[in-house]
């Protein structure tokens, strides 16, 4: 039984000139423990998606379903990580984590929220920064501190939106590496679903990747696995023929996807978010050559 499982979805919105379609014929399985990424260019609509998946955002039709029951609400059983942190800025990094543990385990004391909260962030490498407040941390550590908040509440699925994209190259590697080995990490594996405008970060970190094809209004396309051995580095994707042929069928399905809606409306083309090389927005760089 799929974890997370959207059938036939669309979602409009309404705007100042009218309904805004945004999402439309949209299906997506992702399986107890696999490592979804949605691949597209911004405002294509995968923030809208990902919502819908999590039970932040109502879908206007089709079928949206969490391990088989239909999903009325936000997930009880995920967690979240946004690319804008979310942290509170009048508390310390330790206290920031245990307000989600008190959230999720309601029932325990303070001490052992505590003690979970801690023990989140020393996995993540923050813990000599337990005290510092989000203004005295970097972006990467204020980053890992919203990663250990979301697994701190121990949840069977992971939504990540754009987890990286403010961060440089390095601090990206650095912190993708650690969320690979943390979803994978103990007795049982994290089920996520990540969107991304980054081809070279799905291919790091998923099992499949979606592509998304523009629109308005937006679907997906077909599911591209990626066959390759884990752990996984930027570097070592630079030699894998396997990686250069799913990197060259993700932008190949984007780039086709585009074509024929310059061939068939009349809509501008930056309204997609798509332009030269499949994108204003969409990171298509070289594995050898990863951009910040």
């Amino acid at each position: 039984m799929s974890v997370i499982e959207l059938r036939n979805v669309a979602k409009s919105y309404q705007t100042a000139g009218g309904i805004k379609p945004v999402l439309r014929d949209v299906s997506l399985t992702v399986d107890d423990g696999e490592f979804v990424s949605i691949v597209g260019a911004m405002g294509s609509g995968k923030t809208t998606l990902l919502s819908i998946a999590a039970g932040l955002l109502a879908a206007d039709d089709g079928d949206v379903r969490a391990s088989g029951e239909p999903l009325r609400e936000i997930r009880r059983d995920g967690a979240f990580v946004f690319q804008n942190y979310s942290l509170l800025p009048w508390f310390s990094a330790l206290e920031n984590v245990r307000l989600a543990v008190e959230a999720a385990f309601p029932s325990h004391s303070r001490d052992e929220q505590r003690r979970a909260a801690t023990d989140a962030l020393e996995r993540i490498g923050l813990g000599n920064a337990v005290q510092r407040r989000p203004s005295q941390l970097s972006g990467g550590m204020r980053q890992r501190v919203a990663i250990a908040r979301a697994l701190a509440t121990k949840p069977r699925v992971l939504f990540l939106d754009e987890p990286f994209g403010a961060l440089d190259a390095l601090t990206r590697e650095t912190l993708q590496q650690e969320l690979a080995h943390l979803c994978s990490d103990g007795d049982r594996t994290v089920t996520t679903l990540m969107i991304t405008n980054s081809v070279e970060e799905a291919i790091l970190l998923s099992d499949r990747i979606v592509p998304m094809l523009p629109g308005p209004p937006a679907t997906l396309g077909a599911p591209i696995a990626v066959s390759l051995p884990r752990p996984r580095t930027i570097a070592d994707l630079a030699h894998r023929e396997e990686a250069t042929r799913v990197r060259a069928h993700v932008i190949a399905t984007l780039t086709d996807a585009m074509s024929l809606r310059k061939k068939g409306s009349a809509i501008r083309t930056q309204d997609s978010g798509l332009g030269q090389e499949a994108g204003r927005g969409l990171q298509v760089g070289s594995f050898a050559a990863e951009e910040s």
